[in-house]
């Protein structure tokens, strides 16, 4: 049986499986968009986010009612 970890809490320090890892896919596809990408570029994409969630309605989250 596989340990399920939590990499949020438990890779906070560095990835704690190594070559196991599932998520090496996605260090992969991170490095190759940092270098591919100008500070400029990302500057831009996180100020388009924010302007996206500043400008969207407010969403409402009611309880279940029973």
């Amino acid at each position: 049986m596989e340990n399920k970890i939590n990499c949020a809490i438990d890779c906070v320090n560095g990835c704690v499986l190594g070559d196991k890892c599932p998520n090496q896919g996605y260090a992969a596809e991170a490095s190759k968009f940092i270098s591919d990408t100008s500070l400029d570029q990302m500057i831009e994409i996180a100020q388009e986010a924010l302007r996206k969630k500043l400008t969207a309605p407010p969403k409402w989250v009611f309880p279940d009612q029973e």
